[in-house]
């Protein structure tokens, strides 16, 4: 392995998808496949166990399923960016990946090219969607409602919440402003109270979602101008 480069976890229970993607990624001057995994439950543990940057997780596999294996990595803090790679195209997946805590979602018709921009920019800190995903998110979130919307936020606060977007803590944000950590708290209360959402994981797929709405670059973070 060469430092500074991009250590990935394929998790797939279909062998030729593994190999596929292993001969896709192992030609990139920036990535390593570290491991595969042929099931959740193994794809967890080499999580654990091999410490990649990102893991290309695929939903529906045996033992446990991909938003398990996603919520099981983030509540024992290993740091493993999730980029979800599926067929699955229930509604409600991509909703459940992404508050479950993965950083991306697409499904396995990608372009390789852009399945590989895509590991790139999750690793990156960046959150990123297939267009298929967040028109639902969009949707799904329409029907919920919401009072206020972007429009409703002021420039500070589109700069909070393209940060969370990124997938900054408090005290990130807090630095990256040059602000307190308590007024940043205060800021991410109005953002979700304006947004009509109860978390910041729902900020921050109500941002992507609605970023193709008004010609915003998903791809560095800095999509919610002030």
């Amino acid at each position: 392995m060469t430092a500074g480069r991009i250590r990935v976890l394929i998790a797939d229970d279909h062998p030729v998808v593994r190999q596929g993607l292993r001969v896709l990624l192992e030609v990139q001057e920036d990535m390593d496949v570290v491991g595969e995994a042929a099931d959740g439950t193994e794809a967890a543990a080499m999580a654990a166990e091999l410490g990649p940057d990102v893991m290309v997780l695929d939903l529906k596999m045996p033992g446990m399923k991909g938003p398990e294996v996603i919520a099981d990595l983030a509540a024992r803090r290993i740091p493993a960016r999730i980029l979800v790679l599926t067929s699955v195209t229930d509604p409600a997946a991509a909703e459940a990946a992404v508050r479950a805590g993965a950083a991306g979602f697409l499904y396995k018709d990608v372009d390789p090219d852009a399945l590989v921009r895509a590991i790139r920019s999750v690793h990156d800190g960046n959150m990123l969607l297939s267009a298929e995903a967040a028109g639902t998110l969009m949707r799904r979130g329409a029907e919920r409602g919401a009072p206020g919307g972007l429009a409703a936020l002021t420039g500070r606060e589109r700069e909070v919440l393209g940060l969370i977007t990124r997938g900054r803590s408090n005290r990130e944000i807090a630095r990256a402003l040059n602000v307190a950590e308590k007024t940043v708290k205060t800021h991410v209360s109005s953002v979700l109270a304006k947004l009509g959402v109860q978390d910041r994981t729902q900020a921050a797929l109500y941002a992507v979602a609605r970023a193709g709405e008004h010609g915003w670059d998903t791809r560095d973070g800095d999509y919610l101008p002030g």
